[in-house]
């Protein structure tokens, strides 16, 4: 169904679970679904490409779409209802709020490279619960950041929605699956998983009882391994605030980002329980 009545129509009064997507799904995405299904009695997914969060000279227009083929998966996942609007429907005309998480979970790292990113990922998915109203939402930690900034924005307007984050899932090389790997060439497809070994990297040398500074020293030259890949950042973080760390905490996070020159990557790790 691509419209909000036809959605209000349809949705039972509780026992909901939600599965928010820009769809081209992958085996990630249905990890997601996979884990609303065991939760929850009625599972909704929504397959909308969000204008809102791709700043100007993105990929909003390019982005992978796959409608029908989506549609299969989904209803062969069990999913009992498929939400895809078109803009039109999502952001009448006139349409005007804005929803903005403040603070570093927004200013530092997506956010200082993607103005107004996060801004977009706020207010579509405030308007998605408030059409879906799920019981329960679940976002893929491979968007880690994206996940923080969620719970902190339900947590602060009082969505009464549960955020479920679920592990990134890797191709057998440890590439972290994403709709914009379609985007690689199969040579740089083969480089590709040189983010992954950068965060394993780093979480060898916290094992082994070496400091932060060293761990990033290890993950930088795994990255110079590849040229090819022109690193934007690359961060030992707070799990919860994402504020760089120079001392070790439970659950600090290795996050790294860059470019391809067919695609831009991310892509995150505990790297100290």
């Amino acid at each position: 169904m691509s419209t909000v009545a036809e959605l209000r129509a349809a949705l039972p009064r509780e026992g909901v679970g939600f599965v928010p997507t820009m769809g081209y799904l992958h085996r990630g995405h249905l990890a997601l679904v996979e884990r609303a299904r065991r939760e929850n009695p009625f599972v909704v997914v929504s397959v909308f490409v969000n204008p809102l969060q791709f700043g100007p000279g993105e990929d909003y227009h390019r982005y992978p779409r796959d409608l029908e083929r989506d549609r299969a998966l989904l209803q062969e996942a069990g999913v009992d209802l498929l939400f895809a609007p078109g803009v039109e429907e999502m952001y009448p005309e006139g349409f005007a709020t804005r929803v903005q998480v403040e603070g570093p979970l927004t200013a530092l790292w997506e956010g200082a490279v993607r103005p107004g990113h996060f801004q977009g990922v706020a207010t579509v998915v405030a308007r998605l619960f408030l059409l879906v109203q799920p019981q329960r939402a679940y976002f893929g930690e491979k968007d880690y950041q994206q996940l923080l900034v969620v719970r902190r924005m339900v947590r602060d307007l009082g969505f009464p929605v549960e955020v479920v984050g679920v592990p990134t899932v890797r191709e057998e090389d440890g590439l972290a699956l994403s709709s914009r790997n379609v985007y690689l060439s199969p040579e740089t497809r083969k480089k590709a998983p040189v983010l992954y070994r950068a965060l394993l990297a780093m979480r060898e040398v916290a094992g082994q009882g070496g400091s932060v500074a060293e761990a990033l020293r290890a993950g930088e030259e795994a990255l110079r391994a590849v040229p090819e890949f022109r690193r934007v950042y690359l961060a030992i973080v707070h799990p919860e605030t994402l504020l760089p760390l120079s001392d070790w905490v439970a659950g600090a996070r290795g996050i790294v980002a860059g470019r391809f020159p067919e695609a831009r990557l991310i892509d995150n790790l505990e790297v100290y329980p």
